[in-house]
C-alpha cells in the first residue's frame, strides 16, 4: 500500500466522522429548535417565511429519498431554496431519510405526518437564537463547500 493511498483512507474516515458527528449535530438542533418552536416544516411554509422575513432563516435541511427523487417539481423547489440560501448565506444540506425526519419534527395537529421535504431553523431577527449545533452545522458547511460540496449530504443517527 503506497502512502497515497493510506492518506486517502485517512481522509475517508475522518469525513465519514465528520458527517457522523454533523448528523449528531443536526439531530440536537432540530430538537432544540422544536422546543423553542423556531422550526418551519414543509416546502410551501418555508416559501412563504423565506419570502416574507429572510433574515430570519438560520439553516435549512432538504430532505428525499427514492420515491421523490423523480418529482419534478419537488426538485425545483429545492433548487430555487438552495439558490435563494447562498444568495443570503444561509446554510444548507440534504438528508436522505424522510422517515427518521418525520420522528424528529412530529406530526401536525391532525396526526398526519408533516411534509418534512424542507425544514428551517429560524432565529427571531431581534434577538437571534444562539445553539452549539448550529456553529457546529455551520463550520461542516463552510469545510465541505471549500471542496466544492456545496449542498452537503448528512446521515442522521440510528435511534
Amino acid at each position: 500500500m503506497t502512502l497515497e493511498e493510506m492518506q486517502g483512507q485517512e481522509t475517508t474516515m475522518e469525513n465519514t466522522d465528520r458527517v457522523q458527528s454533523a448528523g449528531a449535530a443536526l439531530e440536537e438542533l432540530l430538537l432544540a429548535a422544536k422546543k423553542e418552536d423556531y422550526l418551519t416544516v414543509g416546502v410551501y411554509e418555508s416559501a412563504k417565511v423565506m419570502n416574507v422575513d429572510p433574515d430570519s432563516v438560520a439553516f435549512c435541511v432538504l430532505a428525499t429519498d427514492e420515491e421523490y427523487e423523480c418529482d419534478i417539481a419537488l426538485q425545483i423547489h429545492f433548487t430555487l431554496i438552495q439558490a435563494f440560501c447562498f444568495d443570503n448565506d444561509i446554510n444548507v444540506v440534504r438528508v436522505n431519510d424522510i422517515d427518521r425526519l418525520a420522528d424528529l419534527v412530529g406530526a401536525d395537529e391532525s396526526g398526519e405526518p408533516k411534509d418534512v421535504h424542507c425544514i428551517l431553523v429560524t432565529s427571531p431577527s431581534a434577538s437571534p437564537w444562539k445553539h452549539t449545533s448550529l456553529d457546529t452545522l455551520g463550520l461542516f458547511c463552510e469545510e465541505r463547500r471549500s471542496a466544492y460540496d456545496w449542498v452537503p449530504a448528512i446521515t442522521l443517527p440510528e435511534r
